[in-house]
């Protein structure tokens, strides 16, 4: 796990970002900022502008306020998880003026590779991204410590043989119900049927050789999969 203060070194490629903040003088600043090499290939204000444009632009990595209008109430967990079904090799950086600890967790169990501040400076920010699209997890120093505490103890066998026995979209409707959402809102976030989501949450549920979603919430939160 890597912490901001040691560079990452000159850049060998462009990357490609979309940023994702509902405010849009933030933005401007924050693409003013950022290195040349870094192609702001989108912007978004609200979750489901976001999930559209990283949908169409494919971007290698995601600028992602943690607190965002629009969508469930999620913010940027609701975009990592309309997002990572649909992408491969998009990797997600939370960029907050929070530091508290749930959110901190929040949005890494949700899928991002790591969580920095806006207090950072823009050669640091620009300094994450290449760190998080060459595959780093990438936290500032203060926050890394949350990590540690919610992940540090999790069982170093998280069932991969069970896990492997779900498709991407059953990994997917599992993980939202697990947390709560209902099959409406599961359907809705994931642009499919009602009917869909039944079928899938019994094939996860059969499996995993689960029989109800009680059991099936209490089974992902052991494995730290919620």
């Amino acid at each position: 796990m890597n912490t901001l203060p040691e560079a990452a070194g000159p850049p060998s490629r462009s990357v490609r970002v979309v940023i994702v903040d509902d405010h849009t003088i933030f933005r401007s600043g924050l693409k003013a900022d950022l290195d040349a090499s870094i192609q702001v290939v989108g912007e978004a204000a609200t979750v489901e502008q976001a999930i559209a444009v990283i949908a169409t632009e494919r971007p290698d990595v995601v600028l992602l306020d943690v607190h965002l209008p629009g969508g469930l109430g999620g913010g940027g967990r609701e975009v990592i998880a309309g997002s990572v079904p649909l992408l491969a090799g998009t990797k997600f950086l939370a960029l907050s003026v929070s530091d508290a600890a749930e959110d901190v967790v929040a949005v890494i169990r949700a899928g991002a590779r790591g969580y920095i501040t806006k207090t950072i400076s823009g050669a640091e920010i620009t300094d994450a991204v290449y760190r998080v699209a060459g595959g780093d997890a990438v936290f500032s120093p203060r926050l890394a410590g949350f990590v540690l505490d919610a992940f540090g103890t999790a069982p170093a066998d998280i069932a991969d043989d069970e896990l492997d026995k779900l498709s991407v979209r059953e990994l997917e409707v599992m993980r939202l119900i697990a947390r709560g959402y209902s099959y409406k809102e599961v359907a809705k976030e994931l642009f499919i049927s009602i009917k869909t989501v039944e079928t899938h949450v019994s094939a996860v549920l059969r499996k995993l050789q689960l029989s109800s979603r009680h059991e099936l919430t209490k089974w992902a939160a052991e494995r730290r999969l919620l």
